[in-house]
């Protein structure tokens, strides 16, 4: 279930999104893999699902593991909102 404000991060493949999980849970940050939301296509059908309060600190980890999201989307007002990941 995606709530409120929640990001979801997709990946290119399922490696990428086990390998990602691997990472952020080993930093201690709460994270979820979930199916991926019909409204958003991945090749691989799982996404993570993160916090707001997350969503910096995640991503900033995980381009410099090397590991960055294909896209970053917000779940807010019942839509999924595509989001820039930062450089």
């Amino acid at each position: 279930m995606v709530r409120e404000n929640d990001f979801i991060a997709v990946f290119h493949s399922i490696h990428r999104v086990m390998k990602a999980e691997k990472i952020l849970k080993g930093a201690g940050i709460s994270i979820l893999l979930i199916p991926a939301p019909r409204e958003i296509s991945s090749d691989c059908g799982l996404a993570l699902r993160y916090a707001l309060d997350d969503a910096q600190r995640i991503q900033e980890l995980l381009i410099a593991k090397g590991l960055p999201p294909a896209e970053v989307y917000q779940y807010q007002g019942g839509k999924f909102t595509p989001q820039e990941i930062f450089p």
